[in-house]
Parts: structure tokens; sequence; C-alpha cells
């Protein structure tokens, strides 16, 4: 392998001629399918094509010949974010912070000098088509296989889906609640895969482009500051490897890979010492054995990440530590990562200004299976993709061992590998690697459900020297330490590579995909692969969850296991000898409450009523009787019921939670039990029947008939705030409430057909308003149309727009509307999210805001919101300031206020005022710590 960072890649002001002209950040790199230029796109607002046979040939270089440089696209007004060639090598697509795409061909009659600068284009190319519909940065794009699709997400929180082939917008999604910073799609063309800053991954399907899953585990505590959330889906379809992963409460940062058909992460990339920005897999499938079938078991991948620690790793998902291992490649952090069609070549970008290349030899990279072998396998899923428009294509595509003839006439080419020396890695034949069988892997069994390797960080492992790179503007060539040292001696200055010391073994997936035909697996159980170093293993894989083979005394064992009559009798419990019984649910005609002045109905008193708890399979059951007998309380999980109680007056309504169980009777008495069926409160006796009850964690809430709402802290046997009257807020004609919740800090959540959602203030005393259908009317960030989302204010938006009709879409507003409503909407919901405290919604309705306040220049909101966040100047922790606290919803204001002064320094009206804040932030942040 040789590792070379051409010191000529470069985005520079090309007005000047002064060599120390600063270098600006590359954020994106692509290889051209035929592997003779790549495209890259910097701070300076253009896209640079260069050849690729002077990085590759030192020769090629030093002579000139091809020319460096081909060419320099200026059409964008803002940095380039994203470049993407087609997979025909027809067309390159750009994104970009102007909030446009652009779409380029090949001019054969355009080159010359470049306008405004001294730069020569030795090839032209022209922009095709311009392709609107963004409204903030277009941060990733990614082309569909055969180029049927073009996907573009950017930091206004939508996804757009493109025709390939006629560049006509296809579909506008918008379920995500944060900025979407990265794209790719299934090779088998069914899915495409988002990721975003709201903490998860999207994945939706080709067909009909609905939400198929979504993925937020792996995510949940990962830091929302990255520029990139690059994601990449594996060759064979099996699974995606996604970046800004973490695991321990945030404090490892990680790759999680996504298992597709179950679309879970129980797999960890694990070693990088910060944020894994990008993840790019090798375009090849890879053979664990060559001369085996092309099957499920015998299948493998290679992926290559990229984090802010400067690092990149390139992994084999048949082994458990890294390929390679290279520390401090570049002065700042990794932006994108792209490997070349034929497999052998990783191009990276970064942020100083740089690239950098891994060039590797075919024996390096064993097991690399050719694309017809590809193709033959994606067969097995069963997919149909649908019908190229008639009239349009973008002709041959590039393939294995042929390129095809094109309208691209691009400049001479590399020296292409021969196609005998990769085949005689790819044909299935006998594999001189391997030398023997696979040695499966032992793992560590410990207490929890997961089973992880011991963590090696990337500090242990050898480092790659880069200090002497670049020199006096030349190409140097360096080899990288590797992890894996090779047992076989080489000739090249650089390494080459031996097998892994150890493998997993990988069976065929025992489930099932989306489609027809099972996806391979990397492993078959929950792990965290580790970077490197010595492992410590004792558990064989097959002991892990499954029966003990003869003579294995270790791993899990079951119930049935146990020997003779020693198995422990079941607990005696109230009632918990008895089956449970099925009932037929009738309502029961009978003697009703008697009405007074009721603003909410009585519930009907039926035969029978459940409530599941919370994130748990147990539910609470309530029977009332037909005849006079009483009513009857039944805790049961599966089949089998756990306890009983009667309760005097017929059941109307209950409530579980993971903390207890709650019932509602017709003579306004409500019992609160624990999940043994202890009593743990009082009987709770009310003025009037419960017209709706909900709990949450320990928060219960009671709404009665005759409009009292209470919120009561069970845990401490206390309520929230005195009883509240809602009769204030049915005062328009018809108004009713629709749903009453309780959030874990006690506040309640009402909502009301008129299209308004209230809560009440605790420390006010009053109601409050949590959103309304006013600010559909004009806001930019409302988010109406989330489906099945987690986010409390996001779902209560959602409910609005369901249960009401727009009826102001055509009226003509005034000038300011839109500003002025989105900024309104914003600010009350910072307000609500605190509330309900809900932080994750708060940092990113907080950005939101910042990004707002940002693009209309509102310096004065601005400067307001920085001093909020920031506090006293001389403010410290050990000195209490009444008036000011350093949290808001558990979060530390002046960590938020980093992330908005990012925000701001970001954009054209605001950047001196972050700069200056920003300066000042360090010096508190100094003193702090001294």
């Amino acid at each position: 392998m040789r590792f070379i960072k051409p010191a000529w890649v470069t985005h520079k002001d090309s007005s000047r001629n002064d060599q120390d002209t600063k270098r600006q950040s590359i954020f994106s790199i692509h290889v051209h399918p035929d592997g003779s230029r790549i495209a890259t796109g910097g701070l300076d607002a253009k896209v640079r094509i260069w050849s690729t046979k002077p990085i590759l040939n030192a020769t090629s270089e030093n002579s000139g010949r091809p020319p460096k440089s081909l060419c320099t696209l200026s059409m964008h007004t803002g940095p380039v974010l994203t470049v993407r060639w087609a997979h025909s090598g027809r067309w390159l697509a750009s994104g970009s912070d102007d909030e446009i795409i652009m779409i380029w061909d090949l001019d054969p009659s355009g080159r010359g000098k470049v306008f405004g600068s001294n730069e020569v284009n030795v090839e032209a190319w022209k922009p095709m088509k311009r392709l609107p519909g963004h409204e903030s940065d277009v941060t990733d794009i990614a082309w569909a296989p055969e180029d049927r699709y073009l996907a573009s997400v950017g930091l206004d929180s939508k996804v757009i889906v493109w025709c390939g082939y006629t560049l006509e917008r296809i579909r506008k999604l918008d379920q995500h609640n944060g900025f979407v910073k990265g794209v790719c799609f299934d090779p088998v063309g069914e899915f495409m895969a988002t990721q975003s800053d709201d903490k998860s991954v999207k994945i939706w399907r080709t067909t009909d482009w609905e939400l198929e899953a979504e993925i937020r585990k792996p995510f949940e505590d990962s830091p929302g500051s990255t520029f990139f959330r690059r994601l990449s889906w594996s060759p064979d379809g099996a699974h995606i490897t996604a970046s800004n992963a973490t695991n321990n409460k945030g404090f490892v940062f990680i790759a999680a890979v996504i298992t597709r058909g179950l679309w879970t992460s129980e797999i960890s990339l694990v070693g990088h010492e910060n944020t894994v920005e990008v993840a790019a897999y090798n375009p090849h499938i890879f053979l664990r054995n060559p001369s085996g079938p092309l099957v499920t078991s015998n299948i493998c991948s290679v992926v290559a990440l990229g984090a802010d620690d400067r690092s990149i790793s390139i992994w084999q998902t048949k082994s458990a530590r890294p390929l390679i291992v290279a520390r401090e490649v570049f002065e700042r952090q990794i932006m994108d990562l792209s490997w070349s069609r034929d497999g052998l070549t990783l191009y990276a970008a970064s942020s100083d200004g740089t690239i950098a290349v891994f060039d590797f030899d075919p024996e390096e990279l064993d097991g690399i299976a050719p694309f017809t072998a590809q193709r033959q396998y994606l067969q097995k899923f069963g997919f149909v993709p649908p019908p190229v428009p008639e009239g349009f294509s973008h002709g041959t595509f590039y393939g294995d061992n042929n390129v095809p003839s094109s309208r691209i006439t691009p400049p001479p080419s590399p020296q292409s590998r021969t196609t005998e020396r990769l085949q005689s890695q790819t044909e299935f034949g006998p594999d001189t690697a391997n030398g023997g069988t696979e040695q499966i892997n032992r793992l560590v069994a410990k207490k929890s459900n997961k089973k992880r390797v011991k963590p090696l960080l990337m500090s242990d492992i050898p480092s790659a020297s880069t200090s002497d790179n670049i020199v006096n503007g030349a190409t140097t060539q360096v080899p990288t330490s590797v992890v894996n040292q090779p047992s076989r001696a080489t000739n090249g200055a650089g390494p080459s590579f031996a097998p892994p010391e150890s493998r997993y073994s990988v069976p065929r997936s025992r489930h099932p995909s989306h489609s027809t035909s099972p996806a391979p697996s990397m492993l078959d159980f929950d792990a965290d692969i580790e970077m490197g170093g010595p492992m410590d293993m004792d558990v064989p894989i097959d002991a892990i969850g499954t029966s003990s083979s003869p003579g294995t005394t270790r791993g899990k064992r079951k119930a049935s296991a146990l020997e003779g009559d020693d198995r422990p009798a079941r607990p005696r419990t109230l009632g918990g000898d008895r089956p449970r019984e099925v009932v037929a649910v009738r309502e029961i005609i009978s003697g009703r409450h008697e009405k007074r002045h009721d603003l909410l109905p009585v519930p009907p008193v039926l035969t029978f009523l459940s409530a599941k708890v919370d994130g748990g399979e147990d539910v609470l059951e309530g029977r009332n009787s037909e005849a006079d007998g009483p009513s009857e309380v039944t805790f049961v999980s599966g089949k089998q019921t756990q306890w009983l109680d009667y309760v005097q007056s017929p059941i109307i309504a209950l409530t579980a939670s993971p903390a207890f169980c709650a019932v509602a009777t017709q003579d306004g008495s409500v019992n609160v039990y624990s999940h043994t069926g202890r009593r743990i409160m009082p009987i709770i006796t009310l003025d009037a029947p419960c017209s709706m009850i909900h709990s949450c964690k320990t928060s219960l809430l009671l709404l009665t008939v005759t409009g009292q709402l209470l919120s009561i802290n069970v845990k401490s046997h206390s309520a929230y705030f005195p009883s509240a009257f809602i009769g204030c807020l049915l005062h328009a004609p018809d108004s009713k409430v629709v749903a009453a919740t309780v959030r874990h800090n006690g506040a309640p959540v009402l909502q009301l057909s008129s299209g308004v959602a209230y809560t009440y203030d605790s420390q006010l005393l009053q109601w409050a308003k949590l959103s309304d259908r006013w600010w559909s009317e004009g806001s930019d960030v409302w988010q109406g149309r989330q489906r099945n989302t987690k986010d409390v204010i996001a779902s209560i938006e959602s409910a609005i727009t369901a249960n009401t009709d727009d009826k102001a879409v055509d009226k003509k507003r005034p000038e300011w509307w839109n500003a002025a409503l989105t900024l309104g909407h914003l600010e009350s919901k910072l307000h609500a999210t605190k509330a309900l405290d809900c932080p994750s919604e708060y940092k990113q309705a907080l950005l939101q805001y910042a990004k707002k306040l940002a693009d209309e220049g509102f310096r004065a909101k601005a400067e307001e919101l920085i001093k909020d966040l920031f506090g006293p100047v001389y403010w410290n922790s050990t000195r209490k300031e009444e008036s000011w606290s350093p949290t808001v919803v558990g979060l530390t204001k002046r960590d938020l206020l980093r992330e908005v002064l990012s925000v701001f320094a970001r954009s054209k009206t605001l950047t001196k005022l972050a700069l200056d804040w920003q300066d000042t932030l360090r010096k508190a942040s100094n003193e702090e710590l001294s």
C-alpha cells in the first residue's frame, strides 16, 4: 500500500498569485467511475476536477502530462459541501451553501481560461441543470443504482428526491426534525437511508417514498456539532454503517452498523477518539473463501471511517479488528471519503484543505469479487425496480473489466491494474492467503445483554507519520503504520497485509430482510467490534444465547437445564393461581352518575377495560359485572394473573406506568397500586368521576367531568400544583378536550379541538399555550406532518394539524409575515419545551432560532439571546446568582451558547458578533478552569 498526499490538490483564491495564500477547506471528494479524475468541493465556492494519474504516478506528476488540474467550475455562490458523480460517469452533481444543486455535463467546446483567474480549463463541464428546492445549505447528495434517482438533503431538515433521468422533483420528505446531513441508497434499489441531527436514521421505501423504519438507539447521545453525518450502505445490501453514534451515554465514539430488515444496530465499530464524521463502503463485495460459493455466509465487505480525531480506519467485516488505522493523517477533521470503482484506492478530504490517498495492491485486499458476482447476489432479494422513463438513458454503466465508450473523453488515465491480476484474486480459485480454517473469536459474556470485546483506543495503536508529507509543494509517498502487520515479506516500500489473526464465522442470517432473500449478517449476536490490540476471549460464540453443546460449561443456560425438583416454586400472590379469562366488551346500561354542570362526558361503564404498561408486556385489566357483583381489577403478565383486587363501584378508566397502576371508578374514587398489587396511596376521592386519566413514570393526571384537573406525584404523595379548572379554556364554540396527558415532571398537556394545546405553569399558577394552529399559517418550522415521532412538541403539532382544517391557504399576507411567525413560533416553542422538560427538542428549537436570526440578520435579538445564555460576566460555579441559572432543561447554557455562536459564525451578517463572543466565552472558560 502507498500513502500519498498531493500538495497541489488545493482550493485557494485563484485570482491571487501569492504562494502563501491560505488553503481553504475541502468538504467533499468523489472519484469518477472510470478512475481517471476526482472532483472536490470547497470553501471557495468552486468545484474542481483533477486528474488522478499525477497523484498515483510520480513520473506523470513530474512530467506534467496529463495536466493536474482539469477544470474549475464556479457557478455556485456559496461553499460547495458535496460533489457526486453519477454511476454512468455522464453527469456530476454538486450541492452548496447557496441552497442549489447543480448538474454538470461535459462541454467539448468550452475549454479555455477561467474567467477572473489565471487558471486554464483543460476540459470543460457546463451547468446543464439547476435544481432549486432546498431552503438552506445542501449537505449531501446521492445517486440511486443505475442513476434512477438523485436524493439531496440539507439544513432545512428536508429530503428531496429527483428523477435521475429527467431531473424533475419527485417527492419532498419532511419527517426529520433536525438538520439532515447524510443520505445513501440501497444497492438493491429498494430503500434509501438518511441521517439527521434529530439523532435518527430513517429508512425510506423507494416504491412509495414512505417511512419504512426509524433507528434512534445508538444516536441518542451523539453530539450535534458535526459538519456531516455521512452514512454508507454495504455493497451486499446487508448493512448500513452510520456515523456520529455513541456508546456509554456519549462517552465512547462509534460507527453504528444497522442490519437490513431488522433495522436495529447491535454492532459497533469502536476506537476513534472523536466523532466519526463519514463512513464509506468499498463498492466491491469480498469472498471470505475465494474458492467457496457465492452465498451469504461467504460474503463480507470493507468499510472506511473518517473521524474528527484526524484518523482513518479501514475495516473488513469478517475481522474483529481493522485492516488499517492511520492516525493524524490531517491537521483537522476528515470531511469525506471515496473509493475508486476498482476498489483499490481510497481518497480522503479534510477541512485543513488537503486530500490523502491510500493506494492498495490487489493482493492486500484479498477476496475481492467482480461486479458480476455482486449483481448475481443482489438478484436474490427479488426486488424489481420501476421502468426507466421512455426515451431516457444514461448510457453504459461502468462495470468490471471494461471501460465503456461514452460521451466523456477523459485525459490519459492512470495505468490500470491488469485484468488477469485482479481476476487472480476474484475468481473462485484456491485461497493462498487463508491457509486453513477460520478461527472463531471468543467473546466475554457479561451480565448485561451486551457481549463486548475489551476496548482498545486508537491512542494505543501505532500512528501514521505524516508530519513531513508536504515538502516544498511536492508530493511525497510515505508508508502508513498499520494494525495487524503482515507475516509475509514484501519488497515494496509500503506494507502489505496478512489475513487477520482471528475472524468471526458468519452463519446465514436468521432474520429475513424486507425483501424475499435473507441479507448476510456481520455478526449473529449483539457485539461491539473494537479497534486493534489483544482481545480477552473466553466464551465461544455458539454458546451465547443458545443451548450449550456437550462439554460446554460456559454461556447461558436454559431453564430446562435445572435438574430435578430444585426449581423454586412460583411465589404465591392474591389471585395468582387463576388463569387469564377472555371477556367480551359490552357497554353496561345502568344508573349513571347524575349530571351536574359537566364540561366533559362521563366514560361509559364497559364489561372490560385494559391498559398496557408503557415499555413492558404487563397489562392492567378491569372487569365490571353485568349483575350486582363487585368490579374486579387484575394485573396480568402473559396468560397468567399476577394479582387481583375488588372495588365497590364500576370501573370507568384505568392507566398503568412502569412505576404504578391507577383505577378510577364511577363514584369519583381513584385507587393507586404498585405492580405487586399493594395500595401505595390513600384512596383519592374527587368531586366527580374521572373523564380522563393518564400516567407517565411517577406522575398521575386526573381530569374530572366537571373540569377539575389534578397532577399528582405518586412517589412523593404530593400534588405538583393546586387543582386547576379548565373551563376558561373551553370558551370557543364546540371546543372540547381531544386528549389529556401528563409529562414526567407533572406538566399536563391538554389538546383541544380548536387547534390549541395548553399546559399549566406551576410557577405562574396559570394556563399557558404550548402550541397553536395559528403558527402553522406562516411558520417555516411547523412540524405538522410528522408521523410516529417521539418528540413531544412535534407530536402535538402533528395532532393539531390532523384535528383541524387549514382554511388560510390562499389568504394575502403582509410582507414580514413568514419571518414574524417563524420567530414567534420558535420563541413559543422554546418556552413549551422548557415547560415539558424536553432537552433534545429545546436544543433543536434553539439552534433553529439561531439560524433564523442569522438568516434575517437581527443583531439585537441575537445579542440578547447570547447574553441570556452567557449570564453574568463574572459568574462561576462557586458563586450563586439568584436571577440566573447556569442550566436550562438539564443542559448547560454556555455549552448551548457555543453551538449558537457556531451558527452565527457561519452567517454573513453576525460573524463579527459571534467571533467576539467566542473569544469572551473562551476566556471565561479558562478562568473557570483556573
